[in-house]
């Protein structure tokens, strides 16, 4: 897929571009990054490299992952957004995956969910999106906020499904529908 820009009133939603390695590794010293989000401990700049340089492109070349930078209108990196498509199985079409850091001078002005407003947004127009998964270890009760303002239905606790640092973690579970926010399916959906 060709890289998407989006924007709100007070960011800049943009795929990753070289010049963006130092506010990325920056970010990543955070210790609350590391403990919550599988990238590198300690994550060093060879890291933020690849995440800018390889990963993040070959997301969007290959239309399974699009990972946004999301920036102040100051030029400031406030965070990441990820979006994975989910499609390992027939029964997973039209599904995605949102996940998010923030970098810990940004937190508390309401840009994680400003900009994940925007993505989700994209994903159900541009995408086609019928159901939005968000996956946390449990006890990450900042995302698990952040998904809750977003209209994330909680679906529960899956034991056991995330693997961080060598263990496995249960995960909060949530899903948002773009019937939450009263737009049509593509599938029709027939609950209960």
């Amino acid at each position: 897929m060709e890289p998407t820009t989006l924007s709100t009133p007070r960011l800049l939603l943009r795929p990753f571009e070289e010049g963006d390695e130092e506010a990325v590794y920056a970010a990543c010293q955070d210790p609350e990054i590391p403990r919550w989000i599988p990238v590198p401990d300690p994550y060093e700049r060879e890291h933020a490299e690849e995440f800018v340089r390889h990963t993040s492109p070959a997301g969007w070349r290959d239309d399974t992952m699009y990972n946004f930078g999301f920036f102040t209108r100051e030029g400031e990196l406030a965070g990441s957004m990820g979006l994975v498509r989910i499609a390992v199985l027939r029964t997973a079409e039209r599904q995605a995956e949102l996940g998010f850091w923030a970098v810990r001078e940004q937190r508390g002005q309401g840009y994680t969910d400003e900009a994940a407003r925007a993505v989700i947004d994209w994903a159900f127009a541009a995408l086609g999106v019928d159901r939005m998964e968000w996956v946390a270890m449990a006890g990450n009760a900042g995302s698990r906020a952040v998904a809750r303002k977003l209209g994330f239905v909680m679906e529960g606790v899956q034991r056991a499904r995330i693997v961080h640092r060598g263990a496995r973690h249960d995960a909060w579970v949530g899903a948002l529908l773009p019937s939450d926010w009263g737009r049509p399916m593509q599938t029709p959906y027939f609950p209960g």
